[in-house]
């Protein structure tokens, strides 16, 4: 089931919030994301190097995310409120056959925490998962303390499934991680 841009339409979330597909025409905005969230996101993600939050840069990660995208193995999306990127959410890893599964990764801008947004957008790429997409389960996993992360999981009907030892080198450092699926 090869799947294109197109497949999947923009979405209103809620209070005006937007879920679209990840465009080549957005490296200027979803740099000015990371900028502006660099602190926040830093004990969550890989340690970037200062081209990560150029347009440039950007860019460059773009152009891969779409070429997987392109290739059926990753849906990359991006959350907007009035022009504005707020986060991202991404469907990464997907495998057909038997398997029908991916791995689910999100983030929401500092400014944005605490308004449901998280839960929303992970409903919505719930959904297209399963009806789009047609997979079977969706693999997400936290850090031990991302009790935010954990919490967004939950009331999108995730079930934690086991932990990862030293499963993703984070802010520097191989971190353990707790794993959740949903089967859909």
């Amino acid at each position: 089931m090869l799947t294109k841009p197109q497949d999947f339409p923009a979405a209103t979330l809620l209070d005006g919030i937007t879920l679209t597909v990840l465009s080549s025409d957005d490296a200027d905005r979803l740099a000015a994301a990371y900028r502006r969230n660099r602190d926040h996101l830093a004990p969550w993600e890989p340690v970037r190097p200062d081209a990560f939050f150029t347009a440039k840069g950007q860019q460059a990660v773009i152009d891969a995310k779409l070429a997987l995208h392109q290739a059926d193995s990753e849906v990359p999306m991006i959350l907007s409120e009035a022009g504005r990127i707020i986060g991202t959410v991404t469907l990464t890893g997907i495998v057909r056959g038997p398997f029908l599964s991916a791995n689910l990764g999100y983030w929401i801008d500092a400014a944005c925490t605490g308004r449901g947004v998280g839960t929303a957008a992970v409903a919505a790429v719930i959904d297209t998962a399963r009806e789009t997409l047609g997979l079977h389960r969706v693999q997400a996993a936290t850090l031990l303390h991302n009790a935010a992360s954990q919490r967004i999981l939950a009331k999108s009907g995730f079930e934690r499934i086991g932990l990862a030892p030293q499963y993703l080198k984070i802010a520097g450092q191989w971190q353990d991680h707790l794993l959740f699926q949903r089967i859909l």
